[in-house]
């Protein structure tokens, strides 16, 4: 996705939340000091199935979809989760505040970090972007994308994923870990999922594809 078609989105949802565009402006510029170009390439996926793994409660019951897919495309700890039913993600989707710690390893060992900065991380920002090898990490805004830091469109991890797959030319992509209503979530994180589903079905309608995650849920989706 262009930022030219994302900004509209972006603009509401900084309205939705309350959030600062200047803060993430501001905390993106310190991660660009961090980021290096990244090569898309590595994360190439024409003619595969990408299995783009939430973190919710059903990750485990769903792991057959990811271990089926051509690719996983992993939500913040999904990645340990599925690490540890022998499912190793292509990518790590991140905005750091869970599993740093991940992401480190990963990078050190030549696995790829997708690592996103927003007004509230700057401090993860500080903390931990300078420790990962620059060369596996590609560095995500949700604002204007400036030098070596990205925007694909997305807005939590997990959607976010799943515009990355997008970006990358996957043929179909499959959702294990997804619970748009998990009971377990506080407000906010409830508000965050309800626009990752508007998100999904937004990226659904330009791919032309059906995710079977919003399987009955559609109609009751507010458009973006």
């Amino acid at each position: 996705m262009e930022f030219t078609d994302w900004e509209p989105i972006y603009g509401a949802i900084l309205a939705d939340f309350g959030y600062d565009r200047a803060a993430d402006e501001a905390v993106r510029d310190r991660a660009a000091a961090h980021a290096a170009p990244f090569d898309l390439a590595r994360l190439d996926s024409a003619s595969d199935t990408v299995a783009v793994a939430g973190a919710g409660p059903s990750l485990e019951a769903d792991a057959a979809l990811a271990r089926e897919a051509d690719r996983v495309f992993a939500a913040s700890t999904a990645t340990d989760r599925l690490a540890a039913l022998g499912v190793d993600a292509d990518a790590m989707v991140t905005d750091l505040d869970k599993n740093p710690d991940t992401g480190l390893a990963r990078t050190e060992r030549g696995a790829v970090v997708v690592a996103h900065a927003h007004g509230d991380n700057g401090a993860l920002v500080e903390e931990w972007l300078p420790r990962y090898d620059a060369a596996n990490t590609l560095v995500t805004t949700q604002a204007a994308p400036v030098d070596a830091v990205a925007n694909y469109g997305g807005f939590t991890d997990g959607d976010r994923a799943a515009f990355l797959a997008d970006a990358c030319g996957a043929e179909r992509l499959v959702f294990p870990g997804w619970d748009f209503d998990d009971p377990d979530v506080d407000a906010t994180k409830a508000r965050k999922l309800g626009w990752a589903e508007r998100l999904l079905r937004l990226l659904e309608r330009r791919r032309g594809e059906r995710f079977a995650v919003l399987d009955g849920r559609r109609d009751g989706i507010e458009p973006i």
